[in-house]
Formats: C-alpha cells, sequence, structure tokens
C-alpha cells in the first residue's frame, strides 16, 4: 500500500510518505512518578522499561498483539491494545515502543507496553520528480543509523519551530534522490539529500523528530544522505549489501 499524502505533526512538520498507515503522530509517553523506595531497590515499574523503533502487527481487531525490533527480535504483547490511529486491521506500524521485557519462562519474554509513537516513513523521491524549487534549510542533526536487520535506515532531527498566529504554514521534510553513481569496483552509490523548508515557522525551540527510510526504496548498494544543518552540511554513509 503505497501513497504520496504528506504527514501533519504537531510541531507543524510534513513529510511525504511511503506508506498510508503513518498518520498524525503524537508522542504520549506516561508520566513517569516512582517512590524514592522503589527507585533505590530498582523495583520500579518503568525500572526494566526499554524503548526500541519496532515493525507493530495488528490483529483483526486492530490491536498490536506482537512486534519486531530493529534487531529481529520478536516479541508478543501479554495484553494486546489499541490506539485511535490504529485503523487497519491484520497490518504493520512502524513505531518506537516503550515496554518493559517480562520473562515468561523457558527463556521466553512477553512485552508490557508502556507507551508507543508512530514513526513516518518517508518517501524516496528522484530530484527530477520534485515538483518545487529544492530547499535545504538548516536542522540539528542528532544520528543516523541503520538497523540490524538493513530494512531502515533512521534519522533522528531537531527542528526549531515555535507558535505562530498563521495555522496554515508548516515545515516540510522529504529525502530526495540526487542520483545514483557507479563505483569503480561496479557497486553503486545512491546519493540522498534532505529537503526541508522552514516555511517561516518561528525558531524560538527545538522539536525532535524520527524518520525510517525503508532501504527497498534505494536500488543500490550503499547510500550517502547529505543533511544541511546549523553547524554546515553533514553526510553519512552506509552500505546495504547484507
Amino acid at each position: 500500500m503505497m501513497s504520496d499524502k504528506f504527514i501533519k505533526y504537531s510541531c507543524k512538520v510534513l513529510w511525504q510518505m511511503a506508506l498510508p498507515l503513518f498518520i498524525t503522530c503524537h508522542l504520549s509517553l506516561i508520566t513517569l512518578s516512582c517512590t524514592q523506595d522503589s527507585y533505590d531497590k530498582g523495583e520500579g515499574k518503568y525500572s526494566l522499561m526499554r524503548a526500541d523503533f519496532v515493525e507493530a502487527h495488528t490483529n483483526g481487531q486492530k490491536q498490536i498483539d506482537f512486534f519486531t525490533t530493529d534487531d529481529g527480535d520478536q516479541f508478543p504483547i501479554n495484553k494486546a491494545f489499541t490506539t485511535k490511529w490504529l485503523t487497519t486491521a491484520d497490518s504493520t506500524y512502524r513505531c518506537i515502543l516503550y515496554y518493559n521485557k517480562v520473562g515468561e519462562g523457558s527463556g521466553k519474554f512477553s512485552a508490557e507496553p508502556i507507551s508507543i509513537s508512530q514513526v513516518p516513513c518517508p518517501k524516496v523521491t528522484p530530484l527530477a520528480e520534485l515538483e518545487k524549487p529544492m530547499k535545504t534549510d538548516p536542522v540539528k542533526f542528532e544520528s543516523a543509523w541503520l538497523s540490524k536487520t538493513g530494512k531502515y535506515l533512521n534519522l533522528s532531527l531537531y527542528l526549531m519551530t515555535g507558535t505562530t498566529d498563521d495555522e496554515n504554514i508548516s515545515q516540510t521534510l522529504h529525502v530526495i534522490q540526487d542520483t545514483i553513481m557507479t563505483n569503480p569496483d561496479a557497486t553503486r552509490t545512491s546519493y540522498l539529500r534532505l529537503y526541508h523548508d522552514q516555511a517561516g515557522v518561528p525558531e524560538y525551540y527545538s522539536a525532535q523528530v524520527y524518520a525510517s527510510i525503508l532501504t527497498k526504496q534505494i536500488e543500490a548498494d550503499s547510500v550517502r544522505i547529505s543533511i544541511n544543518t546549523y553547524k554546515g552540511e553533514i553526510t553519512k554513509s552506509f552500505s546495504l549489501q547484507n
């Protein structure tokens, strides 16, 4: 299932998406409140909490019943749950999941969910198909990494944002493919650039955004992604060969 729709964030950011499953998302972390006693003993509810990028599966009732981490580990949910943006049954959502890993005996584990947030999967758009001038307004770069399974190239960015009287303006982000080059050893490298249009949004404070680029969109042996930051352009390179 593919779509070129834009996705709006609470901090007014639009991504050009690859999958219609990734709709408006808000991080809904539960407030962590522990007594001093439980903290000292390491027995607090959140003392074993983990946070992973996952592919979360929904059952026929649109409830998440199991997930697979970026390391390739699969865990059942000890109590299936749903939320308002889980709108498609028997499907897969890209998310960040906060959970407790619970031992079930015999070396088996399940997951006790605490909080979940969707992660957008932006479409890789060839530069020739970009229907507007290229924009590379700066962002704050935190990290880029390839998932252990090699399925996703993940980005963690901070955008400068702020309140404005104009509710119609939104920052826009795309992933643009400049070109694919053939190297002397006959391997191919895809050159990507982050498109960012600040669009007049005030730059008062920073808001973190994540993205997971599906590497199956990149028909090359390696990828180089360039991102314009407030400290200058940075480029990160990754091998896509297994």
